[in-house]
């Protein structure tokens, strides 16, 4: 088993949804596909996709929902097979 760190790549505000009432895009503990999306960074009302560079298990985020975010922070850890 390998652990893989998604970094944030911009400054920003880190979010878990799409919408405050939308679910979570990944939640600790599932199953994600390489290319994944775990969340979204918003930088003056633009919104870019962070998504997970290798598939595996989502062991945890280390930034809040609404949590701002600078250049490689770390996000979450992934555990691969790899």
């Amino acid at each position: 088993m390998a652990v893989h760190e998604v970094h944030s790549p911009l400054p920003g505000t880190f979010y878990r949804r799409s919408s405050p009432d939308a679910p979570p895009y990944a939640e600790a503990g599932d199953v994600i596909e390489a290319g994944g999306v775990i969340g979204l960074i918003e930088v003056m009302k633009q919104f870019t996709e962070l998504q997970a560079e290798h598939g595996g298990k989502l062991l945890a985020f280390h930034v809040g929902n609404g949590d701002p975010v600078e250049p490689g922070q770390l996000v979450a850890v992934i555990e691969t097979a790899d």
